[in-house]
Parts: structure tokens; C-alpha cells; sequence
């Protein structure tokens, strides 16, 4: 399968949470999660080196319907209202059209 559809979503936790946030993120990857789905190519968490508490996710999907259809679900909505708390502000939210590319973690 290749991803045609993607993005990235920059949140930045409250102070100190952000090991919360990456372990609740993480939690994305658990069987029945969306981005535990077939049409979930790439699933990405990662944390700024100079603030623990700035947290990305990297998503590569099949689709961008695939991905809003699963996001709309209750696994991905229950995610979403776990996560509110813990965030400082707004996610910023960046689209992304994959070209090519390797992820081995």
C-alpha cells in the first residue's frame, strides 16, 4: 500500500505533561486504535529536543478519506477527549501530500 494523504499535528502539553501526552499518544498504536488500522501507514510521535513538553505526530495514510473515516470513529474520539486536558493551547494541524520516504523504528 502507499500513503497518499498525511500529516503532522503539533501539540505542546501543559508544563510537565508531556509524558503524558506521548504515553497517551502511544496508545494510538494499541489493537482496535486507528492507527493500529491497515490504512495507517506511518504513525510518529516525537518530541522537541528543546522542549519535552512540544509533542508531533507524523501520519501517512492510504487516504484521506481512510484517515476521516477512522478518526471519526469512537477509538479516535475517545483519543481526542483524553488529550484536550492535557494540552496548553491549540494542535496545529499541517496537511501533507507523502512523496517518498522510509520509516524502520
Amino acid at each position: 500500500m502507499t500513503a497518499t494523504y498525511g500529516f503532522t499535528a503539533t501539540m505542546t502539553a501543559l508544563p510537565g505533561r508531556g509524558d503524558d501526552l506521548v504515553a497517551l499518544l502511544l496508545t494510538g498504536l494499541d489493537a482496535g486504535s486507528p492507527a493500529a488500522s491497515e490504512h495507517c501507514l506511518v504513525y510518529l510521535v516525537s518530541r522537541s529536543a528543546a522542549d519535552p513538553d512540544v509533542v508531533q505526530v507524523t501520519e501517512g495514510w492510504t487516504t484521506e478519506d481512510d484517515h476521516h473515516r477512522l478518526f471519526a470513529g469512537e477509538a479516535a474520539q475517545a483519543m481526542v477527549a483524553r488529550i484536550a486536558p492535557l494540552l496548553a493551547g491549540e494542535s496545529v494541524y499541517t496537511d501533507l501530500t507523502p512523496v517518498c520516504g522510509k520509516a524502520a523504528l
